[in-house]
């Protein structure tokens, strides 16, 4: 089989690039090895995840809200199959729209495992060899496992694992406080379990603005999920009816069920790039340059398998980028504003600097506006008040460095400050702009109004 641009992986990254690598007038094949397209992402990962975000909003809601609204419910029940089902309804949806999208482009889609066995050519396991001018290897990430004994226990399970759960477990440990265990511990919570997280790091989501993760911390303390932090995880003893999972210093906790959330790690065993000549590396996957292209010139490499970022909506972007540049255009990735939304309750997002990240590059040229929740109309009307929006910017011209969300639709959003970073917009920009009223996206013009030291909407600060 032949085609202009052959693409390994079915993901984001992976079916963007043939779609757009079609659009651009080429023959493409994409080579998928599950039996859906879609990815991580769509099956395993973000859409099943916040379907289930989305039943425990509705379990909050009805549990926390409708009352103050004036609306009266009886106590909610979790109706765990048709969660479930709701997930699975979703995940079917979302995956067969893109089979269709790729047959509206023209793109074949070859089921099965594939593996290069020269620049251009990939041999498919059961199947006939695909020869391309250009690749695309675009072929995800899985979940690491650290080597903790007991850790191969059947009831310690990745996020694979705990979204094909049948039912809710009563006690759940999550191993790993990061974006992924931190997400599954809120909704697990809202769920009725019983969660505990082990962390070995000193803070919850420690790549975030630390503001941010502290609020998430006092969140979730106050909904009774314990946090052990600064605690490695020693061990795991599969009891037979429940798990002992050791960490710290002789600490231990009972848990019928734990999730491994400790990162992922690309997909580069066994694809044949060494063999060809592209150096891999477990841990950050394949170097590419600025056009995605590893080093082979005619092979590039998209989304989480190149190692930049490990996010759906940045696989999106590069898949674009590699298959505008396998199809002879010039494209380069550049430096965009990646935000970095997160799916807990009080939700958070941010993009651009963190507020230590500012201080560490322009030092005392920075200044911070936070504006609650508790002073917008909109928030104080759906009775979400908890959380902030902090506008970040450096003094010296006012260019907005960095915005970061805690609370109702932050990761909604958050899409004002990727364009208003991505512009080179100062914070007047931001701060003058007129806002609807009454909405949840004028506090992010509060915000900016805070840090130049002109609330509106806030009390001014005492001398």
């Amino acid at each position: 089989m032949e085609c202009d641009v052959a693409v390994l992986g079915g993901g984001p990254a992976g079916y963007t690039a043939a779609i757009r690598a079609a659009q651009l007038g080429g023959k493409v094949v994409c080579i998928e090895q599950e039996p859906e397209l879609g990815g991580t992402c769509l099956r395993v990962g973000c859409i099943p995840t916040k379907a289930w975000v989305q039943t425990a909003h509705a379990l909050h809601d009805a549990r926390e809200t409708f009352a103050k609204l004036g609306v009266g419910v009886s106590e909610p029940q979790l109706d765990f199959p048709q969660a479930a089902a709701w997930k699975d309804g979703v995940v079917a949806q979302m995956t067969g729209g893109v089979a269709g999208l790729l047959k509206a482009n023209g793109v074949e889609w070859v089921r099965g495992t594939g593996r290069f066995t020269s620049a251009t050519t990939i041999a498919i396991e059961g199947g006939e060899d695909v020869t391309c001018k250009s690749a695309i290897v675009a072929t995800g990430s899985y979940p690491m496992r650290p080597p903790i004994p007991g850790l191969d226990s059947p009831r310690c399970v990745d996020s694979t694992g705990l979204l094909s759960q049948t039912e809710v477990p009563h006690r759940l440990v999550v191993l790993g406080g990061g974006i992924i265990g931190c997400e599954f511990a809120s909704i697990f919570a809202h769920f009725g379990s019983e969660v505990t997280i082990v962390e070995m790091l000193p803070t919850l989501i420690p790549q975030e603005d630390e503001d941010a993760a502290k609020e998430l911390k006092k969140a979730f303390k106050k909904r009774g999920i314990a946090m052990h932090l600064e605690k490695q995880c020693t061990g795991v003893d599969d009891l037979g009816d429940h798990l002992a999972v050791h960490f710290g210093d002789g600490e231990s906790v009972e848990a019928d069920l734990m999730l491994v959330a400790v990162g992922r790690a690309p997909s580069v065993k066994g694809l044949g790039l060494e063999e060809i000549g592209i150096p891999i590396d477990p841990r950050s996957g394949i170097a590419t340059d600025d056009h995605m292209r590893t080093a082979i010139p005619t092979i590039f490499a998209a989304g989480d398998v190149a190692g930049r970022w490990q996010r759906a909506h940045t696989a999106f972007r590069e898949g674009e980028i590699a298959a505008e540049n396998a199809m002879g255009h010039e494209a380069a990735l550049g430096t965009p504003s990646v935000p970095r939304p997160i799916y807990t309750d009080p939700e958070i997002a941010g993009v651009g600097l963190t507020e230590t990240q500012a201080r560490e590059r322009y030092g005392d040229a920075v200044a911070v506006g936070v504006f609650p929740w508790v002073a917008n109309a909109r928030a104080v009307m759906s009775g979400a008040t908890a959380g902030w929006v902090k506008s970040i910017h450096e003094t010296t011209y006012g260019e907005l460095l960095g915005l970061v969300i805690v609370g109702p639709h932050a990761t909604d959003l958050i899409e004002v400050g990727v364009v208003a970073i991505d512009a080179e917009s100062t914070v007047e920009t931001v701060a003058d702009g007129i806002a609807p009223h009454p909405t949840l996206s004028e506090a992010i013009k509060e915000a900016g109004l805070v840090a130049l030291g002109r609330a509106i909407h806030l009390p001014p600060k005492r001398r």
